[in-house]
């Protein structure tokens, strides 16, 4: 098995032979679809519960065990939303790395809802799986989720987002506020090839529960404002493309001299980008987003966006796999910040061109 280290250090190289998001555009390959299935009934007395629970408890890491000693994994997966092209790909990047390490993998889609996170988690606990990967809508309630896990000794990775503060095993994030940076200083040189003489520009946040994702905003914040440039508007849309258009109409109604604006996801960067090219501003406003998706790169080879910084899901589900078989084995980890136990993954600029451009780096 390969270790994390090596594992880090093929990351750039891995996505730097081509980008690959070839994934449909929604739909789920999900093992288990009814996570609202019948619960099994509590027992008449407590005596009695105590000694099934136990029973359950020993029977789960006998079988675990049997599992580990014959080569073999079983790993649960519960993501945020298949609907989302981002978490498309995460979950292809997680089926890939199962598949080549003979893992067999249980997947929960939350659809965004978060009673379908916790009863989703619960159900794949249930299942008996050696490891739990947790993409979460809701990170606010990872703490009950973390703790139903450790009662049965499951390890718990999760892939960004956020933790809610619970006492994960581990949390991969890409480098949230330095991708705002990149943008940042991309924003301004573009700004100043085309001779934008305008001094405004405007945030479209992710909701405040994505912790990590709101730190792009940040860094973007941050790099214009030391340049001079002064933030207008800010308003969150939720990571919603729809909510992004509607965000991006109110900004041009009270704001209408903005000369760029960055958006914490591609969704959401998307549907400011139509809003602005419906008003008759294309190209007279840059877009910029976060994520890397198709379909941005497609729009910003039609002029619609200006850039976006990619995050590598892929590789973050894939690694997501590997740390859960490290847990599982009892093998210590290597944080990038032991205090919080995160581990950082790369991310760049797709430019205007539409392609990658490394000559961007955050400080």
């Amino acid at each position: 098995m390969e270790d994390y280290g090596m594992k880090k250090k093929m990351l750039s190289v891995l996505l730097a032979a081509g980008m690959v998001f070839s994934l449909a555009a929604c739909g789920s390959s999900a093992a288990d679809t009814s996570a609202g299935a019948e619960s099994t009934p509590v027992p008449a007395s407590t005596q009695e519960a105590e000694s099934s629970q136990a029973d359950a408890g020993e029977k789960t890491e006998a079988s675990a065990d049997a599992q580990a000693a014959d080569g073999g994994y079983n790993i649960g997966f519960s993501v945020y939303d298949l609907s989302n092209e981002y978490f498309q790909n995460m979950l292809t990047g997680v089926e890939e790395e199962a598949a080549a390490k003979g893992v067999t993998l249980e997947t929960h889609d939350q659809k965004s809802d978060e009673n379908e996170l916790v009863t989703g988690c619960n159900n794949l606990l249930d299942k008996g799986v050696q490891a739990l990967i947790v993409s979460p809508c809701k990170p606010e309630v990872m703490g009950n989720i973390v703790e139903a896990a450790k009662e049965k000794n499951v390890p718990v990775i999760i892939l960004d987002i956020g933790d809610g503060g619970s006492d994960k095993d581990v949390i991969v994030v890409s480098d949230m506020y330095g991708g705002g940076q990149i943008a940042g200083k991309y924003a301004l040189d573009l700004l100043a090839e085309n001779g934008k003489e305008g001094k405004e520009y405007a945030i479209i946040k992710c909701e405040e529960s994505a912790v990590y994702a709101i730190q792009r905003g940040q860094g973007f914040e941050n790099v214009m404002d030391a340049a001079g440039y002064t933030k207008a508007a800010q308003i969150t849309a939720n990571s919603d493309q729809t909510e992004g258009y509607s965000a991006m109409q109110d900004i041009l109604a009270s704001n209408p001299d903005i000369v760029a604006v960055f958006a914490e996801n591609d969704n959401m960067a998307l549907g400011a980008a139509s809003a602005i090219e419906e008003a008759g501003k294309k190209g007279e406003i840059l877009v910029f987003g976060f994520d890397g998706n198709d379909s941005a790169v497609e729009a910003i080879k039609d002029g619609t966006m200006a850039g976006t910084i990619a995050q590598q899901p892929v590789e973050i589900g894939k690694l997501g796999i590997d740390l859960a078989i490290q847990k599982i084995n009892g093998e210590e980890l290597s944080y990038d910040n032991a205090d919080t136990k995160e581990i950082y993954a790369d991310v760049y600029l797709i430019d205007n061109t539409g392609v990658r451009n490394d000559d961007y780096k955050a400080d």
